[in-house]
């Protein structure tokens, strides 16, 4: 995945703003694909340079205006290629199952209390998912369009899930280890 097409699906989907789509990366394409503020701006400039956007016209060019972009058929063309092309899965790599491999070598110190932070912020993001999802795919809303962003949106689902039942596993475990004392 790469940010500049990240832009161009977000930019096809509405015109915007580069404040406006910082918001929208905030509220939806951002739970898959993060940017900063500067990363958009910038990205917007060199997507204009290479043709794929432009600056919407403005009824009185003021300075300091933002400016609002669309996407130009070479950038669709680009989108296009680019989603059509073959990618294979890249390794998972965390952090946090790091430090729980580390913690069978250096000891579990901190490491179940992470446990349980992480359990919490997994649960509330999976809420969160559950809400957007009860809140924007309404039975009967089955649009080609709908479908494909419900999927995305599952697969969000799908991990959460993943991940808050792998945590209160591995805090299952944690608390049959201290049970049983030391080896």
């Amino acid at each position: 995945m790469s940010l500049p097409h990240a832009i161009l699906t977000a930019l096809l989907e509405k015109p915007s703003s580069g404040l406006e789509l910082t918001r929208r990366f905030d509220r939806s394409i951002g739970y898959f694909w993060s940017a900063t503020h500067q990363q958009i701006y910038r990205e917007l400039g060199k997507l204009e340079a290479e043709g794929h956007i432009r600056a919407l016209p403005t009824e009185q060019p003021a300075r300091g205006q933002k400016k609002s972009y669309e996407v130009l058929p070479a950038g669709r063309a680009e989108l296009a290629r680019w989603t059509a092309a073959s990618q294979d899965p890249r390794p998972h790599r965390d952090t946090l199952l790091l430090r729980l491999r580390a913690s069978a070598v250096v000891g579990t110190e901190g490491i179940e209390a992470d446990l349980r932070r992480h359990l919490d912020l997994h649960r509330r993001q999976l809420a969160e998912y559950e809400e957007i999802e009860k809140r924007d795919f309404p039975p009967g809303r089955d649009t080609s369009e709908d479908r494909l962003r419900h999927l995305v949106l599952r697969a969000g689902i799908e991990l959460e899930t993943f991940w808050t039942r792998w945590l209160t596993d591995a805090l299952e475990e944690f608390g049959e280890l201290r049970d049983s004392g030391p080896a």
